[in-house]
């Protein structure tokens, strides 16, 4: 998901009847906290659920934001982002295998290219076809437009629909590259992730 700081008290609650007990932001520092146009969610509201920050990113890398601009927003960046930082990806995808027992939602700050880069790991060693995490990743391109277009200041503009369908066309072509000849347990292994860890990986995903 996007924001974490989006959700209602009611929205909690939900997420926590739905079986969520952990939250993996993978978000910097800097870009974690509640904004005035923010709900307001009591601590009472999240007491029983955990909270765990791991960025895939350093903050503010020069030499990476002269490719991407001020955030990454293609999935034409993920091998450069998986090449720079191993260790960081080892710990957000260990943070999602070692979690407590219930569902684990991960999120940045639009639920869409930092999410989409760890989704896309997860799904490949889950078995996922190429075509599938594609179009998981379409839908998150279309779920935060869909949002930003709710918003009567929001940070992102909404696309047309037209914009909006390039954009969902380049994406899904540049996620399929992405994936050509990326095998992500042998990634993971390389970054330092045990073969205990991914096969846990596996199983929570494919309960």
């Amino acid at each position: 998901m996007g924001r974490s700081e989006w959700l209602t008290e009611d929205g909690w609650r939900q997420a926590y009847d739905d079986g969520v007990r952990t939250v993996v932001d993978l978000r910097n520092d800097t870009e974690i906290g509640r904004r005035d146009t923010d709900p307001d969610v009591p601590p009472s509201a999240v007491r029983e659920i955990a909270f765990l920050n791991r960025p895939t990113q350093e903050a503010k890398d020069p030499e990476f934001s002269a490719l991407t601009g001020p955030y990454m927003d293609s999935p034409r960046f993920y091998r450069e982002n998986l090449r720079r930082w191993p260790e960081k990806i080892a710990a957000a995808v260990t943070a999602v295998a070692q979690a407590r027992d219930g569902a684990v939602v991960i999120h940045c700050s639009a639920g869409r290219d930092r999410t989409g880069l760890i989704a896309m790991l997860l799904l490949q060693l889950a078995g996922a076809p190429p075509e599938a995490i594609a179009a998981d990743y379409e839908e998150a391109v279309r779920g935060i437009n869909a949002f930003h277009a709710t918003q009567v200041q929001p940070r992102e503009k909404p696309l047309a629909v037209e914009q909006l369908d390039a954009r969902v066309v380049n994406g899904r072509r540049e996620l399929l590259r992405a994936l050509d000849s990326l095998d992500a347990e042998q990634y993971l292994r390389g970054a330092g992730v045990s073969p205990a860890v991914i096969e846990r990986l596996r199983r929570r995903m494919l309960r």
